[in-house]
């Protein structure tokens, strides 16, 4: 074998081996999304979910009153976290490597990753909230460009 060769032989060898290095195994893969799920309070988050979408139908139609509790066990099957739990785990497992769901893990379990989690609701309402005010206040524009388009022939 040549000297020339030798780096050739090095980087083959390399990059067939690279796919054995970088493969997760899948129990410990699995275990920091379900880590992430914990600190993040997924669970919860898809309880809450629940909740309101089965209030938002109630409103809708009153007379699902009477069969609440059915229509409560219908979407705890369907959207609960039984339901979702490993087709979410799924997802996540083809998002995110090992490595990037320790380095989240390590995030959300900081103190900073906890308040994120506690605060981002309230901060997520009062973002929508301004959006409505926001427009609100400016429908008079979408008005006054909208009659202007109208009025064009």
């Amino acid at each position: 074998m040549t000297t020339r060769s030798i780096p050739a032989v090095l980087i083959l060898f390399s990059v067939s081996c690279w796919p054995l290095a970088v493969t997760a195994d899948p129990q410990t893969h699995r275990q920091a999304v379900n880590k992430l799920f914990e600190l993040t309070d997924m669970q919860q988050k898809i309880a809450e979910s629940v909740d309101n979408v089965l209030a938002m139908q109630l409103g809708q139609n009153p007379a699902l009153r009477d069969h609440q509790e059915r229509v409560r066990a219908w979407l705890e099957k369907t959207i609960g976290w039984e339901g979702l739990k490993d087709d979410v785990t799924d997802m996540y497992l083809k998002t995110f490597t090992e490595q990037e769901l320790v380095e989240m893990n390590a995030f959300y379990g900081s103190p900073t990753g906890r308040k994120l989690i506690r605060q981002l609701p309230e901060l997520v309402q009062q973002r929508n909230r301004l959006a409505m005010q926001r427009m609100q206040d400016n429908i008079a524009e979408l008005q006054q460009t909208i009659e202007e388009q109208s009025a064009q022939p």
